[in-house]
């Protein structure tokens, strides 16, 4: 249930949630689908995002899944084509893919950094490359137009073991920073929510120990943010009024002092 948002503030909305299959990007495709937008569903795994749009569907609204992994940039244009095609300009995009792989650096864990950096940075750029003229165009016409990239307090924080994906979130995160600068001009909305510790399936990705016995000792100590906050969350970024762009969402745990 919404403490924010009520009615269809997001009514003739296109959004587009990559990253949708589970977690913070499922909730936010059925929460943006809730608030009256059209919701396009990116991710790899075809089975869960039919799931996400039967339960949009069931409740009213209209979605469509694209299976396509993010890393792909032939994959991800064609996306963005089929959008056009089938429902004019996205508007509204949260590029939200990304992986979590904790451990320390002396691990060498080559093929997890890589695929951070495949996921959560090349990804992150496909995305942007293929849905920015959708965006543009969108100002142009006098149209909201958001780009709300997903990075997290990592991006920030100095925390052991989470060199390189902290490194990938410090990247989006000054990305967006420098994006604004250029696209605010061109009245195209750019931001990044950063948040703490979600209670989503990223954590069962890691496969150092302590790391993981460190993931799971915060969800068990804290009250942690669950999908639906952040997915609230970005509703309300993308809501309020075209002059007012809400930059960097930092939002945390109550608890949670890391």
């Amino acid at each position: 249930m919404s403490v924010l948002l009520n009615g269809s503030p997001l009514a003739g909305r296109v959004g587009v949630v990559s990253g949708a299959s589970s977690g913070m990007g499922a909730a936010t495709a059925e929460r943006l689908a809730e608030l009256g937008a059209t919701v396009v569903v990116l991710a790899r795994r075809k089975d869960k995002l039919e799931d996400v749009v039967e339960r949009i569907e069931a409740s009213g609204g209209t979605a469509l899944a694209l299976a396509v992994d993010v890393t792909d940039r032939a994959a991800v244009q064609r996306a963005a084509d089929q959008v056009a095609d089938r429902f004019g300009n996205a508007d509204l995009v949260f590029n939200n893919a990304g992986v979590q792989l904790i451990s320390g650096i002396e691990e060498l864990k080559v093929d997890e950094w890589q695929r951070q950096i495949d996921l959560n940075i090349t990804g992150l750029m496909n995305v942007i490359g293929a849905f920015l003229p959708h965006l543009t165009e969108s100002a142009e016409e006098g149209k909201l137009a958001d780009l709300i990239n997903t990075s997290s307090i990592a991006a920030t924080r100095i925390l052991e073991k989470f060199s390189v994906y902290s490194g990938t979130k410090a990247y989006i995160s000054h990305l967006t920073r420098l994006l604004r600068v250029e696209l605010g001009p061109r009245m195209v909305r750019v931001a990044t929510i950063e948040p703490g510790m979600v209670d989503t399936e990223l954590p069962d990705h890691v496969t150092d120990p302590d790391a993981s016995r460190l993931m799971a000792d915060l969800i068990h100590d804290i009250d942690c943010l669950q999908s639906a906050d952040i997915a609230e969350t970005v509703a309300f970024m993308a809501a309020v009024p075209r002059h007012v762009n809400l930059t960097e969402i930092t939002i945390m745990p109550t608890s949670q002092a890391i």
